[in-house]
């Protein structure tokens, strides 16, 4: 299915061509009938072989229904714009257009009506003249009466073309429908409508509706019951669940966690209807959405917006702001919906349009990940982006850092790990006998969001060990360490197993924090906490128990080294894990012969 919308100013034949072209009346209402002009939007198809069906989205031209002009042709790629061949350019017209314009909708046919009441080639040649400046400016056009049916059939001919050149929707693509009309149909619920653009809806899918999620109970496209519905097309679905009975238009369906759903977002603006400056307070209007706005200009065509409620938005969408005190429009493109805070100083704004003048609202997920610095791959697939095709190793070659859900920029890297480097160094410091820094410590005075970064970003000369980040070992340890350890050596020489009680370590100035900084720099052997002998008393004691009668007990053990229970039985354990001796299920232990030289 193709799905084109009207366009043109009031009471220029647009209902009457879709009416000769479709056979139905896109006026459902009676007012619409009664007054003769659309007020709400109207839906008809027809047959155009060989492209097959068309909707086509009527919308009103009065200027009091700018808002429901807008929802039509917002999600819409191809317009029919109508001009009247005796009537002069209307500012209905211009408005149309602009908005048009502003949305980047390059694909249509131009007819101008009525050519059995004037001279349509005046209106035409205007016509051709105010769609130069604009996407549009190439499209073909045909003069045609709606009363007598001339040129009706070059009409489906030219549009049959245009449809046929439109790019073919991703059947694949995250599903996102701008609901353009929401009623209750007793014993079914809540049916709403709108345009399919992309992706594919079957009958049983969830859809998120903010937090919401809704269930489709039934679907019809072009008045038929379907169960599966491929963008585009125009369908009607009948949903259940949460909230269901407060859906209207402006309301917006989509695939569950796969959109980004942003109330700020930083834009260009593509193009505008008038010279006047954006007001503060522009309506945002997208899809068949619109919304109150902030608007703050960060430098030319380019600025930050804020939006009075959160919309699933995605890098490239098109949008319109509007005035709501006059009728100028301006175009915008979304470059960033995800964007970081906005730091309160001097130059921040200044300093954030410079990240985003190269862009254009079609950059790729390499683009971004440098500009940012550091991105999940999550986020930058909800916003728009393709990450599943990156060519993870060409990447890694050239410096990115990619994990299973983060990637840094190659500027990034440098910069967290000379502030890792930075860390450690301020924490030896500070504490010469710390034993680096730890992995949580880290991960908070970084700001990173994921502790497996801090491993992936780790490199020689440092190291982790013990859920610590340190450095390289210095063979040196401060003075008044060096002097402590001198004499802890010399109560041990005579007694090599007799460990220094807690009292004495105190003494020595040998708290815990130093008796590990030792115990690195392998100047102590600790066996467990208290108990610390000189390096080496391990294998002095596996010599001399080697002596005894094998197996032997633990106090045989005790007696033969001259200790007490404190020492032995961590020692004994500290050889038991070493390999040097084996337990026995009776708690006797051998010492394990040594392995002979190959």
């Amino acid at each position: 299915m193709h799905v084109i919308a009207t366009a043109g100013h009031v009471d220029h034949g647009k209902s009457t061509l879709v009416r000769a072209l479709t056979g139905f009346d896109p006026d459902r209402l009676e007012a619409e009938r009664r007054r003769g002009l659309s007020i709400e939007l109207g839906y008809c198809w027809t047959y155009l072989p060989p492209v097959g069906m068309v909707a086509f989205v009527d919308v009103p031209g009065h200027e009091r229904f700018i808002s429901t002009m807008l929802s039509g042709i917002g999600p819409v790629p191809a317009v029919l714009f109508v001009v009247a061949a005796d009537d002069p350019w209307m500012p209905q017209a211009v408005e149309h257009l602009a908005a048009l314009a502003g949305l980047g909708v390059s694909h249509g046919v131009l007819a101008v009506t009525r050519s059995d009441l004037a001279d349509p080639g005046p209106a035409l040649k205007l016509a051709h003249a105010e769609l130069a400046d604009t996407p549009m400016y190439d499209i073909p056009s045909v003069t045609v009466s709606g009363l007598t049916g001339a040129g009706i059939d070059e009409l489906r001919s030219l549009l049959t073309s245009m449809v046929g050149s439109l790019p073919a929707p991703d059947p694949t693509a995250d599903v996102r429908i701008w609901v353009d009309r929401s009623f209750h149909i007793k014993g079914a619920g809540t049916v709403v409508t709108g345009t399919l653009p992309s992706g594919r809806i079957a009958i049983g899918d969830s859809l998120a509706c903010g937090p919401q999620l809704l269930r489709v109970r039934g679907m019809q496209s072009l008045g038929r019951p379907v169960d599966t519905a491929t963008g585009v097309a125009r369908v009607a679905l009948n949903v259940t669940g949460p909230g269901a009975e407060a859906l209207d238009r402006g309301s917006v369906l989509v695939t569950p966690k796969a959109w980004w759903v942003t109330d700020v977002v930083d834009v260009r603006t593509t193009h505008h209807s008038s010279d006047l400056r954006v007001p503060d307070r522009p309506l945002l209007h997208i899809g068949a959405t619109s919304v109150a706005t902030q608007f703050r200009p960060l430098a030319s065509g380019l600025a930050r917006i804020k939006l009075d409620r959160p919309l699933p938005l995605r890098i490239g969408d098109r949008a319109l702001l509007r005035d709501p005190g006059n009728r100028a429009v301006w175009g915008v493109v979304i470059l960033d919906p995800a964007p970081a805070p906005l730091p309160r100083r001097r130059g921040a704004a200044a300093a954030l349009a410079s990240t985003l003048t190269e862009l254009d609202g079609c950059q790729d997920a390499t683009t971004e990940v440098t500009r940012r610095g550091m991105v999940s791959r999550s986020l930058l697939r909800r916003i728009g982006l393709d990450t599943a095709q990156l060519d993870v190793a060409a990447l890694e070659r050239k410096g990115f850092l990619v994990t299973d859900d983060w990637m840094l920029s190659p500027r990034h890297v440098a910069e967290v790990r000379e502030q890792i480097h930075r860390l450690v160094e301020e924490q030896t410091k500070a504490e010469p006998l710390s034993q680096g820094v730890p992995l949580a410590t880290a991960v908070q005075s970084l700001e990173l969001p994921d502790l497996d970064l801090v491993y992936a970003l780790i490199a020689a000369p440092l190291r982790i060990s013990d859920g610590r980040i340190v450095g390289p070992q210095s063979a040196e340890l401060p003075a008044h360490l060096e002097r402590a350890l001198d004499t802890f050596g010399g109560d041990l020489v005579a007694t090599p197993f007799a460990a220094p009680t807690a009292d004495r370590l105190r003494e020595l100035g040998l708290d815990a924090t130093a008796i590990a900084a030792a115990a690195k720099a392998g100047r102590l052997l600790r066996l467990a906490h208290g108990v610390v002998l000189m390096p080496g008393a391990d294998k002095l004691a596996a010599n001399r128990l080697a002596d005894l009668p094998q197996p032997f007990t633990t106090s045989e053990a005790r007696v033969l080294l001259g200790t007490t229970r404190r020492v032995i039985l961590p020692l004994l354990e500290y050889l038991d894990r070493s390999g040097v001796t084996r337990r026995l299920p009776d708690d006797r232990r051998t010492v394990r012969p040594a392995p002979q030289p190959l």
